[in-house]
C-alpha cells in the first residue's frame, strides 16, 4: 500500500489518549508464585524487584496451595508465568494444578515452571514427559541470576505466543468479516462497518470497540473530499467536508500523502487511499489509541485490501443497477410509444408503487426495487397486436384472451435475469392482473399467494387507469374511483393495501398532479 510518509512522523500530538487505554497498554506481566513456604515468596519478590521486560514490570500474585492456585489462575487467565511448587497440601498438588490449567481450563499460554525442594517426589524426566510444563527447577539451583534468566525467557516466549495467537485471530476475523463486508449495498453502511471492524481488529486482545479509535472514511464528490462516516472524536463527521473536520495542517499532510497515491503510517496514524475502477476515490484515516506495531500495519494493509474490494463491488453493482434502470426506462418508453395516450402512466405507477410499499412496511431497498420494476408491468403488451391494443370499443372474448397473454409475454421477457430489479419486474408482469379473491389471471392466485409486489402494482395500476382517459373510456371522477376501490377491497385488492391507500390518498394525488399526461399539459 505504500511507504511511511516522513512528513507525518510528528502528527502523534493530534491524537487523544485515554488514561484507561494507556494503563491497559502498559499493564504489568502477571506472575503467580505458588508455594506453601512464605519465605519463597519473599525471596522471589526481592530478587525480581525492579524487573522489567518489554517496558512492562511484574505484578506478583501469591498462593499457598494447589486449590488456591487453581482459583486464582481461573480468575486471571492472562497470567504470563506460574512459578509452581510441586509439594504443597499434597505430594502432587502442583502436578494437579498443571493438569487443571492445561486440560480443564484449556490455557496453553501461561508458562509453567515447576520448582521443587524434593526432587525425589517428582523426578524431572518423568514429570517433563507426563505434564505440559515449560521448565523444571530445583529450588537450590535457582540463584538470583538463573531466576532472572528463567523469568526473562518465559515472558519472551509468552509474549511471542500471544502475538502469534493474536495474528491468527486477526486473520480469522478478516476472513470471517469479508463476506459480510462484501455483502453491503450502501456506501454509508459499508463505511461505518469498515471503521467498526478496523477498531475491533486493532483491539482484538482487549475487547475495545472502534469507539476507542478516532477514524474517518472519506469519499471524493466532484473532487471535494467529504466524510462518509466517522468514529471516536469524528463520530459526528458524516456528510461533512473534510475541511470542516481536520485541522488545516493535518488535512494538508493527509491530502499530500493521498496525492502520492499511497498509504502512510506514523507511530499512531494510518491513512489508506484507493480508487475504484469507475474513478471513485476513497480514503480511511485512523488515529490509533496505541502504538502501531509492524504486525498491526500488515493486518491493516490486508484489511484495507478487503475494504477496497468491497467498495469496488458496490460501485460495480451500482453500474449494473444503473444499466437495469436504463433498460427498464427504454422498455417502458417502447410501450408508451405504442400507446401514446398512456402518457406518464408508467411513471405514475412507479411512484405510486414505491409510496404504497413504504406505507405497507417494506424496506427502503425493497420499495426502491419496486419503483424501478413497476414500469415493467405492461411490457408484455409489445407482443399484442395494435388492432387489439388500440381498439376503441369493448374487446371480444377471443380478443380479451389474446390481451391476457401480455402477462405471460412480459414474464418470459424478464424471467431469465438474476438481477433484483428485473426479477421483481418479471413477478409484477406476471401477477399484476391476479385478484385477491382468486378470479384473476393468468394463474388464478388468491390472497397472499400473490406476491406483495404484484398486489401493490395491481391496486395502483387500476387507480391510475381509472383516473385517466383511455381510447376506450373517459377518466372517472375521484369519488367514484375511491368508492370503486372500497367496494373491491377483498375482491380485486388486498384489504390492508386498500386501507393504507385510502388513508394516504392525498400523497397519491400529489403524485398524480406532478406527472399529468401530455394531453392535459397542453
Amino acid at each position: 500500500m505504500g511507504m511511511l510518509n516522513p512528513q507525518l512522523s510528528g502528527c502523534a500530538g493530534d491524537i487523544g489518549h485515554s488514561d484507561e487505554i494507556e494503563r491497559r497498554i502498559k499493564a504489568p506481566w502477571k506472575v503467580i508464585i505458588a508455594d506453601d513456604e512464605p519465605e519463597i515468596h519473599s525471596v522471589t519478590r526481592l530478587v525480581l524487584d525492579g524487573f522489567e521486560f518489554d517496558h512492562r514490570r511484574l505484578q506478583f500474585i501469591s498462593t499457598y496451595s494447589g486449590m488456591d492456585t487453581c482459583a486464582v489462575i481461573r480468575e486471571n487467565p492472562d497470567t504470563a508465568l506460574l512459578l509452581l511448587d510441586v509439594v504443597m497440601e499434597s505430594e502432587d498438588a502442583g502436578l494437579r494444578v498443571v493438569r487443571y490449567i492445561r486440560e480443564e481450563l484449556g490455557n496453553l499460554f501461561v508458562r509453567i515452571v515447576l520448582r521443587t525442594g524434593q526432587p525425589g517426589q517428582a523426578p524431572e524426566r518423568q514429570v517433563i514427559s507426563a505434564y505440559d510444563i515449560n521448565d523444571y527447577k530445583e529450588k537450590t539451583d535457582l540463584t538470583a541470576e538463573r531466576l532472572f534468566t528463567m523469568v526473562m525467557s518465559s515472558l519472551r516466549t509468552y509474549r511471542d505466543l500471544q502475538l502469534i495467537d493474536r495474528n491468527r485471530r486477526s486473520l480469522e476475523r478478516i476472513v470471517e468479516t469479508s463476506p459480510r463486508i462484501l455483502g453491503y449495498h450502501s456506501l454509508g453502511e459499508l463505511a461505518r462497518e469498515i471503521l467498526w471492524q478496523l477498531g475491533a481488529l486493532l483491539h482484538i486482545d482487549n475487547g475495545y470497540s472502534v469507539a476507542s479509535e478516532n477514524a474517518l472514511f472519506v469519499i471524493w464528490d466532484r473532487e471535494i473530499p467529504f466524510c462518509l462516516a466517522g468514529s471516536g472524536r469524528f463520530v459526528d463527521a458524516g456528510k461533512k467536508p473534510l475541511s470542516d473536520v481536520l485541522s488545516p495542517e493535518l488535512q494538508q499532510r493527509m491530502l499530500s500523502a493521498l496525492d502520492q497515491k499511497a498509504a502512510f503510517f506514523s507511530d499512531r496514524q494510518y491513512c489508506g487511499w484507493f480508487r475504484s475502477a469507475n474513478g471513485a476515490q476513497h480514503a480511511i484515516y485512523l488515529e490509533c489509541s496505541r502504538m502501531l506495531e509492524q504486525q498491526d500495519r500488515e493486518l491493516i494493509r490486508l484489511f484495507a485490501t478487503t475494504a477496497a474490494a468491497a467498495f469496488e463491488t458496490i460501485h460495480l453493482n451500482k453500474e449494473i443497477e444503473a444499466t437495469q434502470k436504463e433498460i427498464i426506462d427504454t422498455l417502458g418508453e417502447m410501450v408508451e410509444c405504442r400507446f401514446r395516450e398512456m402518457g406518464n402512466h408508467v411513471r405514475r405507477v412507479s411512484e405510486y408503487a414505491q409510496l404504497l410499499a413504504l406505507k405497507a412496511g417494506l424496506s427502503e431497498k425493497e420499495a426502491e426495487i419496486l419503483k424501478f420494476a413497476a414500469p415493467m408491468h405492461d411490457i408484455g403488451k409489445i407482443g399484442i397486436p395494435d388492432d387489439i391494443l388500440k381498439k376503441p370499443g369493448r374487446l371480444t372474448f377471443d380478443e380479451f384472451e389474446i390481451m391476457k397473454r401480455h402477462t405471460s409475454i412480459g414474464f418470459n421477457i424478464l424471467k431469465r435475469s438474476e438481477r433484483d430489479i428485473l426479477k421483481a419486474g418479471s413477478i409484477i408482469a406476471l401477477q399484476h392482473h391476479e385478484r385477491w379473491d382468486g378470479k384473476g389471471y393468468p394463474q388464478g392466485l388468491k390472497g397472499n399467494e400473490i406476491h406483495v409486489l404484484g398486489r401493490i402494482t395491481r391496486l395502483v395500476d387500476v387507480f391510475d387507469a381509472l383516473s385517466n382517459r383511455r381510447v376506450y373510456k373517459d377518466a372517472w371522477p375521484l369519488e367514484q374511483i375511491l368508492e370503486y376501490i372500497r367496494e373491491e377491497s377483498g375482491a380485486q385488492f388486498d384489504p390492508l393495501l386498500v386501507d393504507l391507500f385510502l388513508v394516504h390518498i392525498d400523497a397519491f394525488l400529489q403524485i398524480k398532479d406532478q406527472y399529468p399526461d401530455e394531453a392535459k399539459q397542453r
